[in-house]
Protein backbone atom coordinates (compact mmCIF):
# COMPACT_ATOMS: atom_id res chain seq x y z
CA UNK A 1 0.00 0.00 0.00
CA UNK A 2 2.91 1.96 0.76
CA UNK A 3 4.70 2.04 -2.56
CA UNK A 4 1.26 2.72 -4.65
CA UNK A 5 0.98 5.65 -2.12
CA UNK A 6 4.28 6.65 -2.79
CA UNK A 7 4.10 5.93 -6.86
CA UNK A 8 0.92 8.10 -6.78
CA UNK A 9 2.29 10.85 -4.91
CA UNK A 10 5.33 10.92 -7.79
CA UNK A 11 3.08 11.06 -10.71
CA UNK A 12 0.70 13.90 -9.31
CA UNK A 13 3.89 15.75 -9.05
CA UNK A 14 4.96 14.87 -12.77
CA UNK A 15 1.63 15.56 -13.58
CA UNK A 16 1.53 19.14 -11.90
CA UNK A 17 5.29 19.79 -13.11
CA UNK A 18 4.08 19.67 -16.60
CA UNK A 19 1.06 22.05 -16.40
CA UNK A 20 3.08 24.56 -14.42
CA UNK A 21 6.09 23.94 -16.35
CA UNK A 22 3.73 25.04 -19.78
CA UNK A 23 2.52 28.31 -18.05
CA UNK A 24 3.68 31.45 -19.76
CA UNK A 25 3.94 34.20 -17.65
CA UNK A 26 3.47 37.83 -18.44
CA UNK A 27 6.20 39.41 -21.40
CA UNK A 28 8.66 41.40 -19.13
CA UNK A 29 10.50 44.11 -21.10
CA UNK A 30 14.25 44.48 -20.39
CA UNK A 31 13.19 47.49 -17.95
CA UNK A 32 13.62 46.49 -14.42
CA UNK A 33 11.56 48.15 -11.60
CA UNK A 34 12.23 47.05 -7.87
CA UNK A 35 8.61 46.20 -5.58
CA UNK A 36 9.79 45.60 -2.38
CA UNK A 37 12.91 42.98 -1.73
CA UNK A 38 12.35 41.76 -5.64
CA UNK A 39 12.99 43.53 -9.33
CA UNK A 40 10.81 42.60 -11.84
CA UNK A 41 10.78 42.90 -15.82
CA UNK A 42 8.13 45.72 -16.43
CA UNK A 43 5.78 43.71 -18.72
CA UNK A 44 5.59 44.93 -22.13
CA UNK A 45 2.95 47.39 -22.87
CA UNK A 46 2.15 45.90 -26.86
CA UNK A 47 2.09 41.82 -27.42
CA UNK A 48 1.49 39.86 -30.26
CA UNK A 49 0.88 36.46 -30.49
CA UNK A 50 0.71 34.21 -33.19
CA UNK A 51 -0.01 29.96 -32.14
CA UNK A 52 1.49 27.88 -35.04
CA UNK A 53 2.18 24.06 -36.44
CA UNK A 54 5.66 23.54 -37.26
CA UNK A 55 5.23 20.06 -39.54
CA UNK A 56 8.70 18.43 -41.57
CA UNK A 57 9.24 19.33 -45.57
CA UNK A 58 7.48 22.66 -44.54
CA UNK A 59 10.75 24.77 -43.82
CA UNK A 60 10.93 28.13 -45.78
CA UNK A 61 14.67 27.80 -45.75
CA UNK A 62 17.64 25.64 -44.86
CA UNK A 63 20.63 27.56 -43.06
CA UNK A 64 24.13 25.93 -42.33
CA UNK A 65 22.16 22.56 -42.35
CA UNK A 66 19.09 23.91 -40.25
CA UNK A 67 16.04 23.67 -41.33
CA UNK A 68 14.20 27.15 -40.85
CA UNK A 69 10.87 28.54 -40.66
CA UNK A 70 9.87 32.15 -40.67
CA UNK A 71 6.81 34.34 -39.20
CA UNK A 72 6.30 38.18 -41.30
CA UNK A 73 6.25 41.07 -38.94
CA UNK A 74 5.32 44.16 -40.28
CA UNK A 75 6.48 47.16 -37.62
CA UNK A 76 4.60 50.35 -38.67
CA UNK A 77 6.73 52.76 -36.49
CA UNK A 78 9.89 53.29 -34.49
CA UNK A 79 10.59 51.05 -31.45
CA UNK A 80 12.47 51.62 -29.19
CA UNK A 81 13.11 48.04 -27.95
CA UNK A 82 11.23 44.43 -29.42
CA UNK A 83 11.09 41.40 -27.70
CA UNK A 84 10.52 37.91 -29.56
CA UNK A 85 9.72 34.63 -27.40
CA UNK A 86 8.83 31.37 -28.22
CA UNK A 87 7.57 28.46 -26.36
CA UNK A 88 7.10 24.74 -27.75
CA UNK A 89 4.52 22.44 -26.91
CA UNK A 90 1.21 24.91 -27.06
CA UNK A 91 0.10 22.95 -24.03
CA UNK A 92 -2.59 24.07 -21.63
CA UNK A 93 -1.86 28.22 -22.22
CA UNK A 94 -4.55 30.34 -23.89
CA UNK A 95 -3.46 33.15 -25.25
CA UNK A 96 -5.97 36.13 -25.71
CA UNK A 97 -6.49 37.21 -29.15
CA UNK A 98 -4.16 35.26 -31.01
CA UNK A 99 -3.39 34.61 -34.50
CA UNK A 100 -4.09 31.02 -35.28
CA UNK A 101 -2.74 29.23 -38.32
CA UNK A 102 -4.40 26.96 -40.61
CA UNK A 103 -2.01 23.99 -39.29
CA UNK A 104 -2.41 25.23 -35.93
CA UNK A 105 -6.32 24.44 -35.89
CA UNK A 106 -5.31 21.02 -38.05
CA UNK A 107 -2.71 20.14 -34.85
CA UNK A 108 -4.21 21.42 -31.92
CA UNK A 109 -4.13 18.34 -30.24
CA UNK A 110 -0.45 17.16 -30.89
CA UNK A 111 1.71 16.41 -28.26
CA UNK A 112 5.04 16.69 -30.71
CA UNK A 113 7.14 19.96 -29.49
CA UNK A 114 11.04 21.30 -30.09
CA UNK A 115 13.93 22.31 -28.68
CA UNK A 116 13.46 26.17 -29.72
CA UNK A 117 16.15 28.45 -31.53
CA UNK A 118 15.20 31.74 -32.81
CA UNK A 119 16.13 35.23 -34.26
CA UNK A 120 14.93 38.51 -35.18
CA UNK A 121 15.84 39.98 -38.20
CA UNK A 122 15.57 43.26 -39.90
CA UNK A 123 14.66 43.82 -43.54
CA UNK A 124 15.47 46.46 -46.13
CA UNK A 125 12.19 46.87 -47.22
CA UNK A 126 10.73 50.18 -45.30
CA UNK A 127 7.47 50.72 -47.30
CA UNK A 128 4.00 48.63 -47.67
CA UNK A 129 4.66 48.98 -51.07
CA UNK A 130 7.66 47.04 -51.21
CA UNK A 131 6.43 43.84 -49.65
CA UNK A 132 5.99 40.89 -52.49
CA UNK A 133 7.44 37.64 -52.96
CA UNK A 134 9.96 39.02 -55.33
CA UNK A 135 11.17 41.59 -52.95
CA UNK A 136 11.30 39.56 -50.06
CA UNK A 137 12.86 37.02 -51.44
CA UNK A 138 16.04 40.07 -53.07
CA UNK A 139 15.47 41.85 -49.94
CA UNK A 140 18.63 41.80 -47.60
CA UNK A 141 17.91 40.49 -44.43
CA UNK A 142 20.21 41.54 -40.76
CA UNK A 143 20.49 39.27 -38.01
CA UNK A 144 19.57 41.22 -34.80
CA UNK A 145 19.50 38.80 -32.03
CA UNK A 146 18.94 35.33 -31.46
CA UNK A 147 18.19 33.08 -28.58
CA UNK A 148 18.12 29.20 -27.70
CA UNK A 149 17.67 28.25 -24.03
CA UNK A 150 16.14 30.54 -21.54
CA UNK A 151 16.05 30.42 -17.94
CA UNK A 152 12.99 33.16 -17.97
CA UNK A 153 10.94 30.61 -20.04
CA UNK A 154 8.74 27.55 -19.02
CA UNK A 155 10.79 24.05 -18.83
CA UNK A 156 9.06 21.94 -21.69
CA UNK A 157 7.62 18.76 -20.78
CA UNK A 158 10.39 16.64 -20.89
CA UNK A 159 12.02 19.48 -18.07
CA UNK A 160 14.62 20.84 -19.97
CA UNK A 161 14.41 24.51 -20.35
CA UNK A 162 14.72 24.84 -23.78
CA UNK A 163 12.60 27.40 -25.05
CA UNK A 164 13.36 31.17 -25.96
CA UNK A 165 13.54 34.47 -25.15
CA UNK A 166 15.46 37.54 -26.26
CA UNK A 167 15.21 41.45 -26.21
CA UNK A 168 16.60 43.52 -28.61
CA UNK A 169 17.02 47.73 -28.02
CA UNK A 170 17.80 50.09 -30.85
CA UNK A 171 20.62 51.00 -32.17
CA UNK A 172 19.58 54.76 -32.99
CA UNK A 173 21.86 55.91 -35.73
CA UNK A 174 22.60 52.83 -37.44
CA UNK A 175 21.22 52.41 -40.76
CA UNK A 176 21.61 48.55 -40.03
CA UNK A 177 20.38 47.73 -36.46
CA UNK A 178 17.70 50.42 -35.74
CA UNK A 179 14.61 49.13 -34.95
CA UNK A 180 12.76 51.43 -37.81
CA UNK A 181 9.18 51.23 -39.50
CA UNK A 182 10.01 48.04 -42.02
CA UNK A 183 9.24 44.78 -42.50
CA UNK A 184 10.81 42.10 -40.00
CA UNK A 185 10.77 38.53 -39.60
CA UNK A 186 10.81 36.06 -36.86
CA UNK A 187 13.33 33.05 -37.83
CA UNK A 188 13.11 29.46 -36.12
CA UNK A 189 14.67 26.26 -35.70
CA UNK A 190 16.03 24.09 -33.59
CA UNK A 191 19.42 23.55 -31.87
CA UNK A 192 20.06 20.43 -33.65
CA UNK A 193 19.78 19.79 -36.79
CA UNK A 194 16.72 17.83 -37.81
CA UNK A 195 13.72 18.08 -38.35
CA UNK A 196 11.40 20.52 -36.39
CA UNK A 197 7.95 19.28 -35.67
CA UNK A 198 5.22 20.33 -33.10
CA UNK A 199 2.63 23.22 -31.74
CA UNK A 200 4.41 26.68 -30.90
CA UNK A 201 3.05 30.33 -29.32
CA UNK A 202 5.72 32.65 -31.13
CA UNK A 203 5.16 36.52 -29.68
CA UNK A 204 6.46 40.25 -30.69
CA UNK A 205 5.88 42.74 -28.32
CA UNK A 206 7.19 46.37 -27.49
CA UNK A 207 7.32 48.82 -24.37
CA UNK A 208 5.32 51.42 -26.28
CA UNK A 209 2.01 51.14 -28.26
CA UNK A 210 2.57 50.18 -32.40
CA UNK A 211 -0.59 50.64 -33.55
CA UNK A 212 -0.96 48.61 -37.02
CA UNK A 213 1.51 45.92 -36.05
CA UNK A 214 0.78 43.00 -38.74
CA UNK A 215 2.34 39.73 -38.17
CA UNK A 216 1.66 36.34 -40.53
CA UNK A 217 3.53 32.84 -41.89
CA UNK A 218 3.71 33.80 -45.34
CA UNK A 219 4.04 37.16 -47.24
CA UNK A 220 0.58 36.58 -49.13
CA UNK A 221 -0.99 36.39 -44.99
CA UNK A 222 0.47 39.69 -44.41
CA UNK A 223 -0.38 41.50 -47.70
CA UNK A 224 -3.86 40.74 -46.32
CA UNK A 225 -3.56 42.42 -43.62
CA UNK A 226 -1.91 44.97 -44.04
Amino acid sequence: MKIKLVVLTVFAFCAVFNAEAQKMKKFGSSIEKKIGPKTIKVPYTDVISYVGYAAPGNEDAVEDGKKFYYIYVWVPAVAPELGVRMVSPVGKNKIKKAIQSAGYKENKSSKDFFDTYITLERSTIFQKENITEEGVKSAKWTTLASNDDSSEMPKQPSGNSYNSLLRYKSEVGSPTKALTAGLYRIGFTTYKRGEVKGTFIAEVAAPVKLPGVVMAKTIAELKKEL
